[in-house]
C-alpha cells in the first residue's frame, strides 16, 4: 500500500513539474493570442493531468517553427517571380487586360506579398454547387487525362464514389499515365488499409500528410491538411469544399443533402495549384528529389477571369486567406455575402463584420441548422447576439447540411476554398483559396447564394434572445474553448 501511495505522490509531484513547464513555455516563448495562452494557463492549472494530456495532443505549437522551417526554405523557389509582378504593380508597370482590376489593386498586392499569390487574368471558371455536379466533372477529367493526375484531399473515403475514382486512377496509372495522391493523416484514417494496393501495383504513388502512428491514433490533431485540390495535365484544376466521400453525394442519413461548392479553372491558375501541390507533396514524401510536372502546355482559347490562389497554414508568416477576408470586408460598398459551416471569428474579423453592418453594408452569414462538431456549432452561435445587432443578418440553411466556405464581395469578387470562418482554419489548418476577380462568376454566385436563401430560416433578434438558459451556458463555455477547438 505504501509503494501505491508513494508511486501516486510521485507520479502527481512530476505532472505538477510538468504543467509548471508548459505554463512557463506558453508564456515565455510561444507568441500567441493572450486569450488562448490565458485558456491554456486555466486548463493546466485546474486541470493538471488531463489538461497535459490535452495540451500534448492540442495545445503545443514549440515545434512548429522547427517542423516547417525545411518547408519554408523550399517554398522560396517562386517567391522571387511574383514578387517582381508585385513591384511592377507598385510601379505601374503592370498591365492590367480589365480596367475593373486596378479598383481592387490593394487586395491583389496583400496576396502577392503575403502570400506570393500570383495574379493571372486568363481563366475560365465552373462552377458547381452539388456533390453529383463536382464528382460528375471529376470523374470526366480523369478519364481525358493523357499524362499526369495529382489529387491533394484532407478526407478520402473507400466508399461508392471513393473506390470508383481510385479504380478510375488505377485504370489511368495501367494507361503509362502518372498518378499522385496525397491525402491527410486524420482526414484518410478511415481508409481501408488496401484500398491503394492495386494503384500501387499500376505505378502510383500514395503519400499521407502527418501519418497516424498507428491506426485510428495521431497526437497530432492541430496542422492538418485541409485542402481539396486535383490538377490534370496542368490543363485545368479543381478545388473547393468537397471532400471524397458518399456524404458528398447527399448519401449520409445523419446529414442528408450536402450543400457544397467548388470550382474548375482552365487558364495560369492552374500552375498555382500545381505548385501549392508539389510543396505539399515534397513535404509529405520527405525527399529532396521528388519530380511532379509543373510546366503548362500552351492554351488555344484563354478565359478573362482574374485569379490568385492563396494558401495559409502554420508554415505561413502571414494570415494569408483570413486577411483576403478581412480586407474583402472592410473594402466592401454593397454586400458582403458569407458562407460558412463553422463561424468562430476572431477579434479582427468580428469586428470587421460588426463594423460593416453598422456602416449599412448588405452582411448576410448563412450556417447549417445541424452541426457536426457540438461545440464548434455552440460557440459559433454565442458571437451572433453582438453581430444581429449591429445589422448583420444570420440564416440557418434547412435542406441539409452546409459545407460551402465562400465569401461574395460587392458585384466583383470572389473568394472560393477550403478555409472556413473560424481559427483553425485562420492559424492551424493548411488551406487554400481562389479569389476571383470576376463580376460574371460573382453573379451566379449571388444567384446561388439567393437561392439557398430561400432554404433557409433567418435568425431574429426576438428568436435569439429567447435561447432557454442551458443553451445560453453551452454556448458560454463553447465560446471559452473556442481558440483551441
Amino acid at each position: 500500500m505504501e509503494y501505491i501511495v508513494d508511486g501516486y505522490m510521485w507520479f502527481l509531484k512530476n505532472i505538477l513539474w510538468l504543467n509548471i513547464l508548459f505554463a512557463i513555455l506558453l508564456v515565455f516563448f510561444e507568441r500567441r493570442n493572450p486569450t488562448t495562452t490565458w485558456l491554456w494557463l486555466m486548463v493546466l492549472t485546474f486541470l493538471p493531468g488531463i489538461g497535459f494530456l490535452l495540451y500534448l495532443f492540442i495545445g503545443q505549437d514549440m515545434s512548429k517553427k522547427k517542423m516547417f522551417k525545411v518547408k519554408e526554405e523550399e517554398d522560396r523557389g517562386i517567391r522571387d517571380r511574383v514578387l517582381r509582378q508585385g513591384q511592377k504593380i507598385q510601379e505601374d508597370e503592370y498591365r492590367f487586360s480589365n480596367p475593373r482590376f486596378l479598383e481592387y489593386e490593394d487586395i491583389i498586392k496583400m496576396h502577392i506579398l503575403t502570400s506570393e499569390s500570383y495574379f493571372s487574368q486568363d481563366n475560365d471558371i465552373e462552377l458547381y454547387f452539388s456533390g453529383e455536379e463536382k464528382f460528375k466533372a471529376l470523374v470526366e477529367s480523369i478519364k481525358k487525362a493523357k499524362n499526369y493526375i495529382y489529387l491533394e484531399y484532407y478526407i478520402m473515403k473507400s466508399d461508392g464514389i471513393g473506390t470508383k475514382i481510385i479504380d478510375l486512377l488505377t485504370e489511368k496509372a495501367k494507361e503509362g499515365i502518372e498518378v499522385k495522391v496525397l491525402y491527410d493523416g486524420m482526414g484518410g484514417r478511415k481508409l481501408k488499409r488496401n484500398c491503394f494496393d492495386e494503384l500501387k501495383k499500376a505505378g502510383g504513388e500514395i503519400e499521407v500528410f502527418f501519418p497516424p502512428f498507428a491506426p485510428y491514433v495521431t497526437p497530432r490533431i492541430n496542422y492538418r491538411n485541409h485542402r481539396k485540390i486535383c490538377i490534370i495535365d496542368g490543363e485545368e484544376a479543381f478545388v473547393g469544399g468537397f471532400n471524397i466521400g458518399d456524404e458528398y453525394l447527399g448519401l449520409s442519413k445523419k446529414f442528408g443533402f450536402w450543400r457544397d461548392t467548388h470550382m474548375k479553372v482552365r487558364g495560369t491558375a492552374v500552375g498555382a495549384l500545381q505548385w501549392r501541390f508539389f510543396k505539399d507533396w515534397r513535404f509529405a514524401a520527405k525527399k529532396d528529389n521528388v519530380q511532379c510536372e509543373i510546366n503548362l502546355p500552351q492554351r488555344k482559347n484563354k478565359g478573362d477571369s482574374g485569379v490568385q490562389i492563396v494558401s495559409s497554414g502554420p508554415d505561413s508568416k502571414w494570415a494569408s486567406i483570413k486577411d483576403g477576408y478581412f480586407k474583402m470586408i472592410n473594402n466592401a460598398r454593397k454586400r458582403v455575402y458569407i458562407q460558412t459551416p463553422y463561424f468562430i471569428p476572431d477579434d479582427s474579423m468580428f469586428e470587421a463584420l460588426k463594423v460593416a453592418g453598422l456602416s449599412g453594408i448588405d452582411v448576410k452569414v448563412i450556417i447549417p441548422c445541424k452541426p457536426d462538431h457540438i461545440f464548434v456549432y455552440w460557440a459559433g452561435l454565442s458571437y451572433i447576439g453582438e453581430l444581429l445587432e449591429a445589422g448583420v443578418k444570420f440564416y440557418t440553411y434547412e435542406n441539409g447540411f452546409l459545407h460551402s466556405k465562400t465569401f461574395i464581395m460587392d458585384d466583383f469578387i470572389t473568394s472560393i476554398g477550403t478555409a472556413n470562418l473560424d481559427i483553425r482554419s485562420f492559424k492551424l489548418n493548411f488551406e487554400v483559396n481562389a479569389f476571383i476577380y470576376d463580376e460574371e462568376v460573382n453573379r451566379k454566385m449571388v444567384e446561388q447564394f439567393n437561392l439557398d436563401l430561400k432554404h433557409c430560416k433567418e435568425i431574429t433578434i426576438e428568436e435569439y434572445s429567447k435561447r432557454s438558459n442551458i443553451v445560453k451556458l453551452k454556448e458560454s463555455v463553447s465560446r471559452l474553448l473556442s481558440p483551441i477547438l
